[in-house]
């Protein structure tokens, strides 16, 4: 059993960590059989319908399945060492879909010829997908991903509840891996339609998304995050007012 379910957690954790390469093809239109701007053009009407319904899905699915009230009856029925990989695998199996079901609109909404500006752009895209991974691994990539839970399980020890640390990109920025994913779907030399349908319901989704999870951290940390927020910026850093300084008279 025990090896099962770490069998489970890396399989969930494979299929997450394929699913997120293809999204940075998929977005940035690179290396992929199919993008945010590929694929046969229908109506106009039809693929409102199914991108809105695709973004909603994943946008429920992962938000719905994040909060602790879920997560408490989600666990009588699914173990709890699996539970996260679970969840993962889940928000992989939505992405999935959209990747596959996404209808685009290719008419062009601005496109930089700049030779400078492409680059710059590209510049920022690559900036917030690195600090999308670079922020996992700074809180511990392999619990969010569900592999540290399979294992203790596996040694037979609990997981310990999670701490409230905030390592180098937190220190400034409350949520660097929504901002980080920010970057990489604004920072696009050509935006279409589509693509910018896909960048304003991600965008929306991830402010309202912030609510709910700051919301359970006060619960979870109390003060302790309170005053966390006074300091660091939700997602950009706070600029901090210098002190007045006083002239002689």
């Amino acid at each position: 059993m025990k090896s099962v379910a770490v069998l489970y957690g890396v399989v969930a954790y494979a299929i997450f960590f394929v699913t997120f390469l293809y999204a940075i093809g998929f977005v940035a239109g690179l290396g992929v059989p199919k993008d945010i701007d590929s694929g046969a053009v229908r109506g106009l009407g039809e693929t409102l319908a199914v991108d809105v319904l695709l973004l909603a899905l994943f946008a429920v699915q992962h938000s719905l399945m994040a909060r602790p009230a879920f997560k408490a009856w989600w666990t009588r029925f699914v173990p709890k060492p699996v539970e996260r990989s679970t969840y993962v695998l889940f928000a992989s199996l939505c992405l999935i879909l959209l990747f596959w079901q996404w209808r685009p609109l290719p008419a062009v909404v601005w496109s930089v010829s700049s030779t400078p500006a492409v680059v710059a752009l590209w510049t920022v895209s690559a900036l917030g997908w690195a600090t999308v991974l670079t922020s996992t691994f700074l809180i511990n990539h392999f619990d969010l991903f569900g592999l540290r839970q399979v294992w203790a399980y596996r040694l037979g020890k609990e997981v310990p509840p999670a701490d409230f640390t905030t390592p180098l990109f937190y220190k400034a920025v409350r949520h660097p891996i929504y901002l980080g994913f920010i970057l990489a779907f604004w920072g696009a030399p050509t935006m279409t339609q589509g693509h910018l349908l896909f960048a304003l319901a991600t965008t929306g989704y991830i402010l309202i998304g912030i609510q709910l999870e700051e919301r359970d951290l006060i619960k979870a940390f109390g003060a302790r995050y309170e005053a966390y927020r006074t300091h660091a910026g939700m997602l950009y850093p706070k600029v901090r007012a210098r002190a007045a300084r006083h002239l002689p008279h």
